[in-house]
């Protein structure tokens, strides 16, 4: 790998965590953070940092250049409703814009992947330095699915992969073989408390990888807030992909969720389930 690495950093807790973990290994940390997203603390962790607005792709390529940053990762959270707060591109934000043919996530993230790649800048996976927070796969909690549990699992699982095939979303919320809520551009949180209360109880949320997702970026993730949110309206159960889901908070997540009767399975193929 390079001494030096480059970090794409939205907001969360990953893009601090990445920094820590390549400054451990003495690698030159220069960061491009964006307004109103991006955690203060990484300016603690990097060795050069520049704030840009989102948008600002000529100030991001240029500050990744002056930091001579070959290698680069995308980490973090982008609100999806900014795209609705007008947003101003520089120059080249608006040529990259100009490609773009559906304003999907994985459109935009691997357009400016492949923009960076012209400049010289390789986009590497984001669990490069941090594989140990990708989830292991099966039962995570004590409480294990019961058998109705199961047929839902597969049910919402199928659903879930299918709004991904459109990069709609990368979660749902099921009851019974039905589909309570769909992500959309809320997020993940907002979708689990609308299909809870629809369920009252014991509503099964499903989070799962895209089928052509790049691996490289935009991974679904959960945490402790993601199990908090599911107790806050009684849901029951966290279906998510073995080996392409990122669990933030892991240990205090899986306390959290036998504490609260909560059932975390993480698996590689519904066809394939053995819990």
């Amino acid at each position: 790998m390079s001494d030096t690495l480059g970090i794409i950093a939205g907001g969360g807790k990953f893009p601090i965590l990445i920094a820590k973990e390549a400054k451990k290994r003495g690698i030159k940390v220069v960061a491009v953070a964006h307004e109103g997203e991006t955690d203060q603390a990484i300016e603690n962790e990097a060795d050069e940092i520049t704030w840009i607005k989102l948008g600002q792709f000529g100030r991001l390529v240029k500050a990744l250049k002056k930091g001579n940053v070959k290698k680069a990762v995308m980490a973090g959270t982008i609100k999806k409703k900014r795209m609705f707060e007008g947003i101003v591109p520089d120059l080249k934000g608006l040529s990259l814009m100009s490609k773009i043919l559906f304003f999907h996530d994985d459109g935009i993230l691997s357009a400016v992947a492949h923009e960076l790649s012209k400049e010289g800048i390789e986009i590497i996976s984001s669990t490069y330095y941090l594989p140990e927070l990708v989830a292991p796969e099966g039962c995570l909690t004590k409480r294990r699915p019961t058998r109705q549990e199961k047929e839902d699992i597969r049910f919402g699982w199928n659903m879930a992969k299918e709004i991904g095939k459109l990069d709609i979303g990368q979660c749902v919320v099921v009851k019974s073989k039905t589909v309570l809520a769909v992500e959309a551009i809320e997020g993940t949180d907002e979708t689990i408390i609308r299909g809870g209360k629809i369920a009252k109880e014991g509503a099964i949320v499903v989070k799962v990888c895209k089928p052509n997702q790049d691996l490289r970026f935009d991974l679904p993730s959960v945490g402790l807030n993601t199990v908090k949110t599911m107790n806050m309206v009684n849901a029951s159960l966290l279906v998510i992909e073995a080996g392409k889901t990122l669990m933030f908070d892991k240990e205090e997540m899986i306390s959290y969720a036998n504490k609260n009767g909560i059932c975390i399975v993480s698996i590689k193929d519904n066809k394939e389930m053995d819990l």
